[in-house]
């Protein structure tokens, strides 16, 4: 500000000490001989240069031409950035999403989270496992295929560090065993505690499939944190925990006609009152063996990535 004020007041200086000079030369004896002026204030100072106008709060003292631009870039200069606060421990990542992938008793997963709060995150997966195997259980073979695919959320909170307690939801149990049955025409099997043999003229072949209701709630604690807080951009988790899926729903369909044991009295299991019994008893049977795997047990490692 102080170099425009100058440089509006310089006119009218130079205006101002012409036409006095011009004065003095008139007046002068010696009317040509040009007068030197010495401007008051400027005697013991060569480096300042004193301006006056005749506008009122008009008169500025600058140090040199230097100093006047000096002054004004400095008047027109934009802030400095100061550049991002460095990141100390405990402050807040900046990460949005942190993805991972995990082994557990559930399959196979992969999973993601976001930052809710200081201490809250919000995780959503996915998990899958395929295994078949053959079996023999009470005279029948089974060929049976465990398909495991699950969906879940969690609510994970960090009361201190890395360690953590997720409640959640299983909003998707695809867990199933299903199974194709068969005993060949004169083998023995036993249905409900009780023996048939497998009519040579139309054997026993059937279905099972044994599977959960499709939500279930669960509850996780471990440690790990997909979206560190000390801003590190991987992590490794570990999990134990489980969901609770209630009891197995088992369904067995058998076709085929059964005889008694000397293989004589055939009949047909659809329509024999007594075999349908004790293919419900069955039925009971598997479902009470299963049912300890009511809460289903999760134990969890994997790793993690944040950007």
């Amino acid at each position: 500000m102080r170099a425009k004020t100058a440089l509006w007041a310089l006119p009218l200086v130079v205006f101002a000490t012409g036409a006095w000079n011009t004065n003095c030369f008139s007046q002068s004896e010696f009317g040509l001989a040009p007068q030197s002026v010495q401007v008051p204030g400027a005697d013991n100072n060569s480096g300042q240069v004193f301006l006056a106008s005749v506008s009122p709060n008009s008169i500025v003292l600058l140090d040199s031409p230097k100093d006047a631009l000096a002054s004004d870039s400095a008047e027109n200069a934009a802030p400095a950035d100061p550049g991002p606060a460095p990141k100390g421990p405990g402050k807040n990542t900046s990460s949005h999403v942190g993805i991972g992938i995990k082994f557990s008793t559930l399959g196979a997963g992969i999973e993601a989270a976001v930052p809710l709060a200081g201490k809250l995150n919000l995780r959503g997966g996915f998990n899958i496992f395929r295994y078949g195997r053959g079996i023999t259980n009470n005279g029948i073979n089974y060929n049976g295929n465990l398909h495991f695919q699950s969906g879940e959320a969690h609510l994970d909170w960090f009361p201190f560090g890395g360690f953590h307690v997720s409640p959640g939801l299983l909003f998707y149990n695809g867990n199933n065993v299903t199974a194709t049955a068969a005993v060949p025409g004169g083998q023995t099997f036993s249905l409900g505690g009780t023996q048939y043999e497998s009519d040579p003229a139309a054997p026993v072949s059937g279905t099972g499939t044994l599977d959960f209701v499709k939500v279930s709630p669960s509850i996780m604690v471990g440690v790990g944190n997909l979206i560190p807080r000390n801003g590190r951009h991987y992590s490794f988790l570990f999990e134990v925990g489980g969901a609770y899926q209630g009891s197995a729903r088992v369904a067995l369909n058998f076709a085929g006609n059964v005889c008694d044991s000397t293989g004589t009295i055939c009949r047909s299991i659809a329509s024999d009152p007594t075999v349908q019994a004790n293919i419900q008893a069955q039925q009971l049977k598997i479902k009470n063996d299963i049912n300890p795997y009511r809460f289903f047990p999760v134990l969890s490692f994997g790793v993690g990535f944040n950007f």
